[in-house]
């Protein structure tokens, strides 16, 4: 049986890059019981984190950008403003 205290999920954190999020940043490990949920954090993202933390499985890769939303091109784009 594997120990229990075992930190079974790598903690991520979006770094802030002028007014759009960067990457995902390593930012520590964690674990999940019938407890709750243990957070460890040794290290946090510089000049923009806004608190928000992801759990993913340890070993699978940091989770998928969120794709930028294209700016309006064409007659169209003033109607938006």
């Amino acid at each position: 049986m594997p120990d229990p205290k075992t930190r079974t999920h790598t903690a991520w954190s979006m770094q802030r890059i002028g007014k759009r999020f960067g990457p995902w940043l390593e930012v520590g490990n964690g674990r999940i019981d019938q407890d709750g949920m243990h957070l460890y954090l040794d290290r946090l993202p510089v000049g923009g984190f806004n608190g928000y933390v992801r759990l993913t499985p340890k070993g699978s890769p940091p989770p998928m950008l969120q794709p930028q939303r294209p700016a309006p091109v064409g007659d169209d784009a003033d109607e938006l403003e």
